[in-house]
């Protein structure tokens, strides 16, 4: 691993999409800020992705991330929810892509896990458990920020776990390649 290196985790969100960053060094972990894009005073959803995009490329561009992980989408009851947060995930995802930044996503029950060791824990297990971790107070109204910061730490322990299979893919594009026998064609 580098001396150093910046992660940035995205809780993709159409009301609230959070952020989390974290600083990494031989020694340990280091919070460096969380917060949310709070999107809801914004009634067009087309706004919405821009701001998303142009808000997530600012922080990107402070920050200046090695790694991007965000937060797979789920499987939800509502198709017209789910369309919408794939769009609120794109937009973070173009932010990223135009700056070369790799992107890695994590389904949230594999979040929770690696940071509980619960793929059921709560949010404010979660939340709880970075606070000790990374030694700081995180009690916030938004749990969107501290699930970013999650991701953020997720993919942290996926980068230095000795058995994780480092060749195992967390995007489509390499499942895929790994995988040609799933294609339907």
């Amino acid at each position: 691993m580098q001396d150093q290196r910046i992660i940035m985790g995205i809780d993709p969100g159409t009301r609230l999409l959070g952020y989390g960053v974290i600083l990494l060094d031989r020694k340990k972990t280091h919070f460096v800020d969380m917060g949310v894009v709070d999107l809801r005073k914004e009634t067009d959803h087309f706004v919405k992705l821009k701001r998303i995009t142009a808000e997530i490329g600012a922080l990107i561009d402070r920050y200046h991330p090695e790694h991007m992980a965000v937060e797979a989408p789920f499987y939800g009851k509502n198709p017209q929810v789910m369309l919408k947060l794939g769009r609120a995930q794109g937009a973070a995802l173009a932010a990223a892509l135009i700056r070369d930044l790799p992107v890695f996503e994590y389904a949230p029950r594999k979040v929770k896990m690696a940071i509980t060791g619960n793929g059921s824990a709560s949010k404010e297990q979660v939340a709880m458990i970075l606070s000790k971790t990374l030694r700081v107070d995180l009690q916030g109204p938004y749990l969107d920020a501290t699930d970013a910061l999650a991701i953020a730490m997720c993919h942290y322990y996926q980068l230095t776990n000795p058995f994780a299979d480092q060749s195992a893919s967390t995007n489509w594009a390499s499942f895929l390649k790994a995988h040609p026998d799933r294609i339907v064609k």
